[in-house]
């Protein structure tokens, strides 16, 4: 698929980045040599996506690292910017805090660590979909599998292959995918943009759907398993994910369909008992007022856009991670 095998990486003395804001009319690849440059890149969504966030923020305590040499507290006050960029999504602080660990070793070593954070972020979202993939056989009896997903959750969510959409991979190389129907996903369409675009490189059969389509899909009986991503998860299994992701598991937990997310163990925050603390980011009112700079509502709209919403754990049939179905603390 495109240019370059990951989606983000470093190369000699920039983090890499498939510009996600350019898909699917352009893929490019993005040199970014300054924190303030990957900060402004999250922050507008060019890198996105919970595994591909934790990557960015080790990286970017990297390249602070290099930049600044031996001023300590600058690279810590660099990195603490890059852990604030975007408040949702759990892997970013935690890619961050786990590259500021080595410093104490050098620039190097904190370069090291960063870069085997890419290689383990593949391997994991391999497993961790593998095991949704063969839960997911076990709890549909129907072949080949008609399934539904929510945002983007492949290899343009991670450093490669994907969480969710990893799933769809799995399935798709046994025979065992009829078709995917993948939600446009409001605000940024990142279903439309994204999720389209990687499942017609794989060759997977899909159609795409408006948000508020999914739910007359499951009603319809074309959908046999709901699998999503997550950028939180509770310690009780409560997940934050893109917004209208509850509203999908409402709407399969009526219709008795599996309601599956698909998540690296760095996305799980045991900090936060419950979803009710996890703080949900809001954006920008124009990402909903206007559509490709053009006005779709009258000015001055007040406009109410969070990025995420919280799905209860009891809406949910599994929560998989690379060591299995997720049990949380339900007590």
């Amino acid at each position: 698929m495109g240019g370059v095998t990951r989606t983000i990486d470093w190369d000699t003395d920039a983090i890499v980045i498939v510009d996600q804001c350019a898909l699917p009319a352009e893929y490019r690849l993005l040199r970014l040599r300054t924190v303030d440059e990957l900060i402004g890149a999250i922050q507008r969504l060019a890198v996105r996506g919970a595994p591909a966030l934790g990557a960015a923020g080790a990286l970017g305590v990297a390249l602070s690292a290099r930049t600044r040499g031996t001023a300590t507290e600058a690279i810590r006050a660099d990195a603490e910017r890059l852990a604030t960029a975007r408040p949702t999504a759990a892997n970013l602080r935690w890619g961050v805090e786990r590259a500021l660990a080595a410093l104490p070793g050098g620039a190097d070593a904190v370069l090291a660590e960063a870069q085997a954070m890419l290689t383990e972020d593949e391997r994991v979202n391999r497993i961790a979909s593998r095991h949704a993939a063969d839960l997911l056989l076990e709890l549909c009896a129907r072949r080949p599998l008609r399934l539904l997903t929510h945002c983007n959750t492949g290899r343009l969510a991670a450093v490669d292959w994907g969480t969710a959409l990893g799933v769809v991979w799995h399935l798709h190389a046994a025979g065992q995918v009829e078709y995917v129907l993948a939600d446009e996903t409001r605000p940024l369409l990142q279903g439309a943009r994204l999720t389209a675009w990687e499942l017609a490189e794989a060759g997977v059969p899909y159609r795409l759907l408006p948000d508020s389509a999914a739910a007359a899909a499951l009603a319809r009986g074309l959908v046999d398993c709901a699998v999503v991503g997550a950028d939180r998860i509770a310690a009780n299994g409560d997940v934050a994910n893109k917004i209208g992701t509850y509203g999908l598991a409402l709407a399969a937990a009526r219709h008795g369909v599996p309601f599956i997310v698909v998540a690296p163990s760095s996305t799980v925050d045991t900090t936060l008992a419950d979803g009710s603390a996890i703080v949900i980011e809001e954006r920008a009112a124009t990402e909903i007022t206007h559509v490709a700079g053009t006005a779709v509502a009258p000015e001055g709209a007040a406009v109410f856009n969070p990025a995420f919403d919280v799905t209860p754990v009891e809406l949910i049939t599994a929560v998989v991670t690379e060591h299995g179905v997720f049990a949380g603390n339900r007590g």
